[in-house]
């Protein structure tokens, strides 16, 4: 990087401070609340979430933290530590942690970067997510402004775009599948965290290509710049072919859908139940929308998912870990900040 005074933020999603029904009903609120995720307006999203969705799901899901919880808490807050302090040992510049929801809040990490170079002049933000969608990148990326703005820091604020087809990143996800292609598999399935079709939707910039074809993700467009869709079609087919792994061996799909609205299809937890039916009995799975594992990955692909593949016929299910701090991924994400310059 320059000799410009920087400073480094990687930004996370976020956890409850522990497994308390409290803490995850709190958490659970501050996230369904956020307006890039369910955008619906703000008084029916206030009766859904606070008055439905929250206290319905936060004991739930409190009993779900519980089966990934580690000594140290929540598996995400951890891995995204342990990226920090990896990422140190290869940069000059001070790193700070935050999450979009949760704690530690960006203005906890911008301070705490000022205390370390109080003559700051600029922080680049890295949202550690590789796709572009409304509900993770877009709004990390909002929120981090918003308290630029509203704290008026005088740095400079520099966000690392998404980085789906980054060269290098690609290169670590590969690298991390590698070791899991040498036992039987029927197939491999890339499942990304699902989002309701229309923030696809809203999230192109042309306004007339999302959609609107059966191919609308393998045509050229501007669109394609804010489409999580096509993202992740690129990092599959991207991934798949560097793998050499056949086109019939390989899928994606998308996990973790909310509500009765129409989502990114095809949605994992269906076909995770049909896939025995046509013969697919031994299954690798990873979840390349995330960088750290989280409850996403560990209990609702790790548990959940694969009790429905196997008491539907399934075999073998083989979840793949997440990046987490594998060495050429934070060799990617120095290479994503010395593009930032």
């Amino acid at each position: 990087m320059s000799a410009t005074k920087r400073g480094i933020v990687l930004m996370n999603l976020g956890s409850p401070d522990s497994t308390e029904v409290k803490d995850v009903r709190r958490y659970l609120d501050e996230f369904l609340m956020d307006g890039r995720v369910i955008d619906t307006p703000l008084l029916w999203r206030a009766l859904l979430v606070k008055g439905i969705i929250v206290p319905f799901r936060a004991p739930k899901s409190a009993t779900a933290y519980k089966s990934i919880w580690t000594k140290d808490g929540s598996p995400l807050i951890v891995i995204s530590k342990q990226l920090q302090e990896a990422l140190q040992q290869e940069v000059e510049e001070p790193i700070a942690l935050a999450m979009r929801y949760g704690a530690p809040a960006p203005w906890t990490a911008f301070d705490e970067l000022l205390e370390k170079q109080p003559d700051l002049e600029e922080v680049v933000l890295v949202p550690l997510y590789p796709h572009y969608a409304m509900s993770s990148y877009e709004t990390a990326v909002e929120y981090a402004k918003k308290i630029h703005r509203k704290r008026k820091y005088a740095f400079k604020l520099t966000v690392v775009p998404p980085f789906y087809d980054d060269a290098a990143y690609l290169e670590a996800l590969v690298d991390s599948i590698k070791p899991y292609l040498d036992k039987e598999y029927d197939k491999i399935v890339f499942s990304y965290h699902g989002i309701p079709e229309r923030h696809v939707q809203k999230s192109d910039v042309t306004g007339q290509h999302c959609f609107k074809s059966a191919d609308c993700c393998s045509v050229d467009s501007e669109a394609h710049k804010t489409c999580y869709r096509h993202q992740c079609i690129v990092t599959t087919n991207k991934v798949a072919q560097a793998l050499n792994i056949p086109a019939s061996k390989y899928t994606f799909s998308f996990q973790s859908r909310l509500g009765r609205d129409e989502w990114l299809k095809p949605y994992t937890a269906v076909r995770l139940a049909e896939w025995p039916k046509e013969g697919v009995k031994k299954l690798l799975i990873l979840c390349p929308a995330f960088v750290s594992d989280c409850l996403e990955t560990l209990e609702e692909m790790g548990e959940e998912g694969r009790e429905i593949f196997l008491h539907a016929g399934g075999e073998e299910f083989t979840l793949l870990p997440c990046l987490n701090v594998h060495p050429m991924w934070i060799k990617a994400l120095k290479g994503l900040l010395e593009k930032a310059q």
